[in-house]
């Protein structure tokens, strides 16, 4: 036996192990020699996840980078909220209605081509979208036009990719995978509006939407470069109607699946309004100056830095603890530290305050969606994951329109302690532990 070789603990009869053989375990994330299933360390040692998760995460700075200067410009070009309301809400309503059809689809064809086309066709609108604001009055049919066609493919982008995690790195390894998924929106939230602050500022709003285009070479390259598991075909005698309800129809059959869905709407849609108010929030409860101060930001920065912390402590600190029971508990501290939030006066405690909202709000979003993805058979994923996108995105929307003129009626402090009230009763309806006895629901089930 040679120096390079180690005898097996286990059994000394059998054939030595060689260290080449340890670096590529170590390489491959075998889990008796390399590191605990389930990490964010185990996700990124598949390189097909690590290509493409490091191009989704360039792309959706630039995503950021547009979001935060789209706003701002809608306000300097008219000085009116209403439009600035219409331009928001034309990013975020296909949201409300493309997730079904995108997901359908997902189950349908080659996911990385389909993924590609979406990258593609988000870059051609946001050249649009540049290329609309270069006069200096521009036409703002056109811009709201641009940004809805920029916004419909985010929209059935959104399930697509999140339909592929696990084809990525496995099962066992899907806990980290999209604990680092959601790392990475979280990371790209507060990266992005810095650089289109500044970019705004230094060069214009045109740049910064071509620059935001040009980041969905990234998330394009990364795609052209790796190869997706193939989906089985759809089960024949199956129609369009059933196809495109398949998500509904397993979150009826499956508990895990339904409770996860309606617990993600009725958490977006009445115990995250304080996200949307937070202007609200600062100038009537904490006495913040928003255009003479950078107070206001520094609070947003604070909310995205929590939220990032929380992400990141799925797939490491938590690895290893009960995601079900950890959607639980992390809604109870959720609820808790929201009304705190919601009573505080002062800028100085509510910077901590909001990071540790942030990082609960975080924390117990990639843990439900975990638990609800262990649910899913891929034939039906992508379908599912588009409710999941509904809810989490279009139904924010919602709940801002909504809360908006209740706040001049009860106050944004009752409207922030109804939002807690509301996580703390979901902690007990969010019952999201796997039964042992129950299968997964494959499409096959849902044609007879």
């Amino acid at each position: 036996m040679s120096d390079d070789d180690l005898r097996r603990p286990d059994d000394p009869a059998l054939p030595p192990i060689s260290i080449e053989e340890i670096e590529d375990a170590i390489v491959d994330g075998d889990a008796t020699i390399a590191a605990r299933r389930g990490t964010i360390r185990t996700a990124l040692s598949h390189r097909t996840f690590r290509i493409v998760f490091l191009g989704a995460f360039a792309s959706n700075i630039g995503t950021w980078m547009q979001n935060v200067v789209l706003g701002a410009y809608a306000w300097e070009l008219t000085h009116s909220s209403t439009f600035v309301g219409i331009v928001v809400f034309a990013q975020l309503g296909p949201t409300l209605l493309l997730p079904m059809l995108g997901g359908l689809i997902a189950d349908r064809v080659d996911r990385r081509r389909f993924l590609i086309l979406l990258a593609a066709e988000q870059m051609i609108f946001s050249v649009g979208v540049a290329l609309v604001v270069l006069p200096a009055h521009p036409s703002q049919v056109l811009l709201v036009l641009m940004v809805v066609l920029v916004g419909s493919g985010s929209a059935m982008f959104g399930p697509t990719y999140s339909a592929i995690l696990p084809g990525l790195v496995g099962r066992e390894d899907l806990p980290g995978a999209i604990a680092l998924n959601s790392v990475q929106m979280n990371a790209s939230r507060v990266v992005g509006p810095i650089i289109g602050g500044f970019l705004f500022a230094a060069v214009g709003p045109a740049w910064v939407f071509l620059a935001n285009a040009a980041t969905y070479l990234f998330v394009i390259g990364a795609l052209l470069a790796v190869t997706l598991p193939a989906l089985a075909k759809a089960p024949a005698h199956s129609s369009t109607w059933r196809q495109l309800t398949a998500g509904v129809t397993v979150a009826r059959r499956d508990r895990v699946v339904g409770r996860s869905l309606v617990t993600v709407f009725l958490f977006s849609l009445f115990s995250l309004a304080f996200i949307g108010l937070m202007p609200v929030v600062a100038a009537h409860s904490l006495g913040i100056h928003l255009k003479h101060s950078n107070a206001y930001g520094i609070l947003y920065a604070c909310f995205g830095l929590g939220a990032l912390a929380g992400a990141i402590s799925v797939g490491t600190v938590f690895s290893a603890t009960s995601k079900p029971r950890l959607v639980r508990v992390c809604l109870i501290a959720y609820a808790a530290s929201l009304a705190t939030f919601g009573l505080l006066r002062s800028p100085g405690p509510a910077y901590v305050v909001v990071a540790v909202t942030g990082a609960f709000y975080f924390a117990f979003l990639t843990a439900l969606n975990t638990s609800m993805q262990a649910r899913l058979d891929e034939s039906v994923r992508g379908r599912v994951m588009a409710l999941w996108m509904m809810g989490f995105g279009g139904t924010v929307g919602i709940g801002n329109l909504l809360y908006g003129p209740v706040v001049g009626v009860i106050g944004i402090t009752n409207v922030l302690l109804v939002g807690a009230a509301v996580a703390l009763g979901l902690a007990w309806y969010a019952d999201v532990e796997p039964r042992p006895d129950q299968p997964l629901v494959r499409e096959s089930d849902l044609i007879h």
